[in-house]
């Protein structure tokens, strides 16, 4: 069964093309060969590539259109900022249902992108966000075009939940990545693996305050640089990788392997310059990474997602456990929720396991809109 892929490439309603020749929206557009699909899923994250997303093909040779969209923020979440990727976000809407003549748009939230499509769909039905300090909204924030059902797959609840919940908690000096206190250092053999109760309870607590005393941090900074009439500066987060979940399996136990995260081992993975919020700026921390400030995280906006929806979640996950995509099913507002497990990784790489959501996305989506 062949599938045409159809490159698309817009401007936004705040950003043109640019001198270059690029757009800041563009994705390729999957589907069956000579059909013009009546129902087609958009899929985007915060800075993945999702243009070449893995469902991209599985859903098209089901009959299922499938817009494969970026953002102006892709490869570049350093800069992220809410409303701009929502406006962006919007464009693909449109696009399927004017130009690709699909009559119901299907948002897919996979990784990090559940958090930002729930944001999407309540910004759509229920305009809330509000601009940065210093900074207008976006032109055309408040008018986004809703969808008509929301696809949770591999998610979490938002970037500033994941980053806490992976962010070293021993860490003490956010200018000097080896500084630490021992007795939280979850690589310290003297405190596990295995970790008991009271060891996590400090070390989750830990990693609130970790965060909270970054934010502190932004806001007075913020509060110099525009005195001195500078809009904003970059910095690093450091050690990223040390979620207790990855190194000890007993911690809500799954099928995933034990002692890993999405870049290895986590011992070496934390102490490398690969980590999620690695760069950043300020305004970009409080709009993506600050629990006190990000607008975009999934429990304020899940319960004005009230068109039916799915929730899928691998059992061999390192990084997303049954009890974020629980969380994901309990906030949804929609009274048509279902929730399913599959024996999966967080790519859905296990054999079969691509052909199994695909078959279970498409009866989904049979049910309630064919």
């Amino acid at each position: 069964m062949t599938v045409e892929r159809t490159f698309v490439g817009l401007p936004s309603t705040n950003l043109a093309r640019a001198g270059a020749g690029g757009h800041p929206c563009h994705g390729l557009y999957h589907r069956r060969a000579g059909t013009t699909p009546r129902v087609a899923v958009i899929a985007a994250h915060y800075q993945v590539d999702f243009a070449e997303h893995y469902m991209g093909d599985y859903l098209a040779e089901r009959g299922v259109g499938f817009l494969g969209w970026n953002t102006r923020f892709r490869g570049d979440d350093a800069h992220f900022v809410l409303d701009h990727a929502l406006v962006d976000i919007g464009v693909g809407v449109r696009w399927l249902r004017e130009e690709a003549g699909a009559e119901v748009v299907i948002l897919l939230g996979n990784s990090g992108g559940g958090s930002l499509m729930a944001a999407y769909q309540s910004q759509a039905i229920d305009p809330s966000i509000t601009p940065l300090p210093g900074m207008r909204l976006a032109t055309g924030v408040e008018e986004l075009p809703a969808a008509d059902g929301y696809v949770s797959t591999a998610a979490h609840l938002g970037r500033p939940d994941v980053l806490t919940a992976w962010m070293d908690g021993a860490v003490v000096d956010e200018f000097d990545p080896v500084a630490t206190d021992s007795s939280l250092d979850l690589f310290n053999p003297d405190n596990g693996p295995a970790y008991g109760p009271e060891f996590v309870a400090r070390y989750r607590s830990a990693q609130v305050e970790r965060n909270h005393r970054i934010t502190a941090w932004v806001k007075s900074e913020l509060d110099r640089l525009q005195a001195a009439g500078y809009h904003d500066r970059p910095f690093a987060v450091a050690r990223t990788w040390a979620d207790p979940r990855m190194v000890d399996p007993t911690l809500e136990p799954t099928r995933r392997e034990p002692n890993r995260c999405y870049a290895g081992v986590p011992e070496r993975a934390n102490r490398s310059v690969y980590g999620i919020a690695s760069a950043c700026t300020l305004r970009t921390w409080l709009s993506m990474w600050s629990l006190s400030d990000c607008q975009a995280r999934a429990q304020v906006h899940l319960p004005k997602v009230t068109v039916p929806a799915l929730v899928v979640n691998g059992n061999a996950d390192t990084g997303v456990f049954p009890s974020d995509a629980q969380e994901i099913v309990d906030h949804i507002g929609a009274t048509d929720k279902e929730s399913h497990e599959l024996d999966a990784d967080h790519y859905f790489l296990t054999p079969g396991a691509r052909d199994e959501l695909a078959d279970l996305m498409t009866a989904w989506v049979e049910k309630r809109f064919v």
